[in-house]
């Protein structure tokens, strides 16, 4: 046998792209409910303070 036999490539359709779900980054992590609580948090705040001023 030889080496050329036994090579494996990758279909052209996935060469180069990163898997980014393989990386773990430091950092924040914030579930999808967290950043929607806040977002509502922050639009309740500015419509009080537009209220208010």
């Amino acid at each position: 046998m030889t080496s050329e036999k036994e090579k494996r490539y990758m279909p052209q359709s996935t060469a180069g792209l990163v898997r980014y779900y393989d990386v773990e980054e430091k950092g924040i992590k914030l579930k999808p409910i967290h950043v929607v609580a806040i977002s509502v948090i922050f639009g309740l705040l500015v419509f009080v303070l537009k209220w208010l001023g």
